[in-house]
């Protein structure tokens, strides 16, 4: 009697629907940034009102800045990432967390700043935030290089740029966190030069050998 054969094994999970809800997080997160932008002025008093209120507009833009930066390179990662394991997803969840939190130490900076001793823990609160937040990101890759959760045309030795690269921005947080007690805007410059450095798309990989000549190489 011959056996029954066995059914056949499901796809591989793919990393589509991870994508789409981020996407969708991300919006909204980026989105909030704006309702911390308000300003109330007598007639005649809104130019110094405006400037007044320099730590908003210099919060805002660095918020902006990092959560955009963190969407560009959430999309490269999972342009790498080919699979999506259950842990992977619950990194990514804890990353969305934090990414969702970032308006609220936004605004409690923005009114805290150059306001005495409270704004010291305003910024190191900001800071930690967003180390937080790096550190959930990094994680992502040290599991998807463990479980090589990766594509197979990114080699061993791109991974462990990546996972070096991605490290490099948790010094510069946890550093922003100290230095906050000392200066709170020097802190909140330490978080913008993260997102600079994050910007810049890092250097260019290789093709590998058996991909066509037409191919081209593919940003880190």
């Amino acid at each position: 009697m011959s056996e029954s054969p066995s059914p056949p094994a499901p796809p591989p999970p793919t990393t589509d629907r991870l994508e789409t809800f981020s996407d969708g997080v991300f919006a909204v997160a980026i989105t909030l940034l704006v309702l911390g932008l308000h300003v109330s002025a007598p007639p005649g008093g809104l130019a110094h009102a405006l400037g007044h209120d320099w730590p908003h507009y210099a919060t805002y833009v660095v918020s902006f800045l990092t959560i955009g930066i963190i969407w560009m390179n959430h999309h490269a990662q999972f342009d790498r990432i080919e699979q999506a394991d259950r842990t992977l997803m619950v990194l990514n969840l804890v990353l969305l967390m934090f990414v969702t939190l970032i308006p609220f130490p936004t605004g409690l900076l923005a009114t805290y700043l150059h306001a005495g001793t409270d704004e010291h823990i305003a910024a190191a609160v900001y800071a930690a935030t967003l180390l937080a937040m790096s550190i959930a990101f990094f994680s992502t890759y040290l599991w998807a290089a463990r479980r090589k959760l990766f594509a197979p045309w990114v080699g061993e030795q791109q991974i462990g740029y990546l996972v070096r690269r991605n490290g490099a921005g948790l010094l510069v947080y946890a550093a922003a966190i100290a230095v906050a007690f000392a200066s709170a805007s020097v802190s909140l410059a330490l978080c913008g030069l993260v997102a600079l450095y994050y910007l810049h798309p890092g250097r260019r990989a290789a093709a590998p050998a058996a991909a066509a000549p037409t191919d081209p190489p593919r940003p880190i």
